[in-house]
């Protein structure tokens, strides 16, 4: 009896869906040691974890790569000196910090609402960008804009007037902000601002990537 005959590329066909069967069963991991990274996001728990679908694409507003320039231009790897530049990883453990009960630290999205309804870093606070910054030189147009955003200083930045007026901070909060990517200039405004009052520079991180490059590795979002 002959046995059947097996095509390379049949063979090649076989081992592929073997490796999509074992990796389909396994979870996927963040890195070779992290699975996922519990947080709390708006009162409840959301474990981030990467996706397990391997056909998986990124969502469409997040696909386009012909956007105007400007405002949608390439930033810099450095949005100004003393401001650290950081990544997916470095996202997750101020994340887990602040999870930990660390309130020294916020992340920060600084997108329009809009944008935000199709989702989100978990653990992250919304302050749209032009609530910190009416233009590039972090002007406002009325006095009702500029008490908005001293109230954002104070409320949520951990940042207070001392007694000859200055702004005091010695218990301003370490903010890690970001909004949709290398292409948005929304959170590098944001960090202008915040360094032209004199935001100290140690306690701004940058998150680069934003969402397109959180949701490209396939970590966990989640939408209002």
């Amino acid at each position: 009896m002959s046995l059947p005959a097996f095509t390379p590329s049949a063979v090649l066909l076989a081992g592929v869906l073997a490796t999509l069967s074992v990796h389909a069963s396994e979870p996927n991991r963040i890195t070779p040691t992290l699975y996922s990274v519990q947080v709390k996001h708006q009162s409840q728990i959301v474990t981030i974890r990467r996706g397990n679908n391997p056909y998986a694409v990124l969502a469409e507003p997040y696909q386009k790569t012909d956007r105007g320039c400007p405002p949608f231009c390439v930033q810099p790897m450095i949005v100004a000196d003393g401001v650290e530049t950081i990544g997916e990883l470095e996202v997750l453990d101020y994340l887990k910090r602040m999870s930990e009960g660390d309130d020294s630290i916020l992340v920060v999205d600084s997108r329009t609402p809009d944008w935000v309804l199709r989702g989100t870093i978990p653990g992250s606070v919304n302050i749209p960008w032009n609530r910190l910054s009416r233009d590039s030189g972090g002007t406002f147009e009325t006095p009702q804009e500029r008490d908005a955003f001293e109230q954002i200083l104070r409320d949520q930045f951990g940042v207070k007037r001392d007694g000859s007026g200055q702004w005091d901070f010695s218990r301003a909060k370490t903010l890690v902000l970001f909004c949709n990517g290398i292409w948005c200039p929304q959170s590098t405004m944001n960090i202008k601002t915040l360094l032209g009052i004199g935001y100290p520079r140690h306690k701004l991180k940058w998150y680069r990537g934003g969402m397109q490059d959180w949701l490209s590795v396939g970590l966990t979002s989640v939408q209002p």
